[in-house]
């Protein structure tokens, strides 16, 4: 990370926080199709209340963890803000005493949307078939576990703003009363990163809630969560569920290669 990984995460009050650079990982573009898709909203009739009230939170949360949010989030923000201030504009009258025809608001937004899915959704596919017949993956979840707890048969790649609630999740559950504030819990990135690693050894996965104990202060689990991503930027780990909304496991990024069979006459 441009020689930020290995930087100390200081807690609050103390010298510069660790960020994580978000954009490495999804653009506003990707929250904002994110959160439609978690509301099952109508792409082409988007409410532009609820949807900015959500981005703006979402926003909100980012920073509270220490993620650096880039200027294109706040344009976003800004443009969001700006749409719903001229939804809630009255319909200009015309000379007649009707009303003018305007383009909807929101009509560039979701064209900017509808084009960013269809390009994200290529550029998968072409991905996909770079691999395909070139690399072999291990199994990255056991699914005899996962799928007496989930019932699914695929594993399935958790994206970076599901993550992020899963972590609110946790913040939420482990009330402000119950950290355990100590000068001891105070840990760097690269050594969470080093223990999350260690956890995995000789496990297929781990679930992802069992990386954050319940008796240790904020900073600490901000921390853990920081290393979890830094881990997933470095390609060391896959974050996954058996379907989608599932429990969340951690699994080791394994990748084996395929041995060439051997030919008779070769050997």
């Amino acid at each position: 990370m441009s020689g930020e990984e290995h930087l100390p995460f200081y807690p609050e009050g103390g010298a510069a926080p660790y960020t994580v650079k978000l954009e490495v990982f999804e653009g506003p573009l990707d929250l904002l199709l994110h959160l439609i898709k978690k509301n099952e909203m109508d792409i082409y009739d988007i409410p532009l209340s609820i949807i900015t009230k959500q981005y703006l939170e979402y926003i909100k949360l980012l920073k509270e963890l220490n993620l650096e949010v880039a200027g294109e989030f706040l344009v976003m923000a800004s443009t969001l803000l700006q749409i719903k201030s001229k939804t809630l504009l009255p319909t200009p009258v015309d000379e007649e005493g009707g009303e003018d025809e305007e383009e909807d608001p929101r009509a560039e937004l979701v064209r900017r949307l509808l084009e960013y899915q269809q390009y994200k959704e290529a550029a998968l596919t072409l991905t996909g078939r770079n691999l395909l017949g070139r690399e072999h993956f291990a199994r990255q979840v056991p699914f005899s576990e996962a799928e007496a707890a989930e019932g699914g048969d695929d594993a399935l790649e958790v994206e970076l703003f599901e993550l992020i609630e899963a972590f609110q999740r946790i913040l939420d559950r482990v009330s402000q009363e119950s950290f355990h504030e100590v000068g001891a819990d105070s840990i760097t990135i690269a050594e969470r990163i080093s223990e999350i690693l260690s956890m995995l050894e000789g496990k297929e996965s781990l679930l992802f809630d069992e990386l954050f104990p319940e008796t240790v202060s904020r900073d600490y689990l901000i921390a853990t969560f920081l290393a979890v991503l830094e881990l997933c930027k470095l390609k060391a780990i896959k974050v996954i569920q058996a379907n989608r909304y599932g429990s969340i496991w951690i699994a080791p990024a394994v990748i084996e290669e395929a041995e060439a069979p051997v030919e008779e006459g070769e050997r």
